[in-house]
């Protein structure tokens, strides 16, 4: 069991994420980051679980993470195979949850929205765009942005793909692809590197 967790979550939540690994017999793995995943759960060919977290995600980022791979665990145990995101899996989430939800965990800016997320979490926090907004403290990471913080007609660059940003429906961008002239749909807080200075077509 990795026992460096302790400097990648909150201070207060030390305890109860003690608790939760001493509870549950898993080995924790503190891995590089995954552009596709922050976490993930399996059982090895050796019968044992593991859970591994990446280790670029901030303190309140990697502990919803790590309990949200927990769940799966638990879920596994409890109930076997079920839907990986089912409602067996939604309430175990909800309930291991419950002893993180105070403010000296997660701050009164993240509570309400970690709050209305866990009514029916889904599969990535990353759908929900208040929460991964709020849990970001609304920062891209270093040489990004976020997509509304472009203007309308800048081109920028996901996934090694240029995009032409377009008008903002309810609640996603309309984006171009350079590529295949195809307008995909962007949701707010997907991360991007701008290409050109931000200005306004004529």
């Amino acid at each position: 069991m990795n026992s460096n967790y302790q400097k990648f979550v909150p201070l207060k939540a030390i305890p109860f994420v003690e608790f939760l690994i001493n509870e549950h017999n898993f080995d924790l793995k503190i891995v590089n980051q995954r552009a596709t995943k922050h976490g993930d759960f399996r059982q090895l060919p050796n019968g044992e679980f593991q859970i591994t977290v990446n280790n670029n995600l901030n303190k309140h980022q990697f502990l919803l993470t790590l309990v949200h791979e927990i769940a799966h665990h638990v879920t596994h145990q409890k109930f076997g195979r079920v839907q990986p995101h089912g409602k067996e899996w939604k309430k175990v989430f909800q309930h291991l949850m419950l002893p993180f939800l105070r403010p000296e965990i997660y701050s009164k800016e993240i509570l309400p929205c970690l709050a209305t997320y866990l009514k029916n979490p889904k599969a990535s926090t990353d759908t929900d765009v208040n929460l991964s907004l709020v849990l970001r403290g609304s920062v891209a990471a270093s040489g990004k942005s976020f997509i509304f913080d472009i203007a309308f007609g800048c081109f920028f660059e996901f996934k090694k793909t240029i995009y032409k940003r377009g008008n903002k429906r309810r609640t996603r961008f309309e984006c171009l692809n350079m590529n295949n002239k195809k307008v995909y749909l962007f949701n707010q807080n997907v991360e991007i590197k701008v290409l050109e200075p931000k200005h306004e077509e004529q």
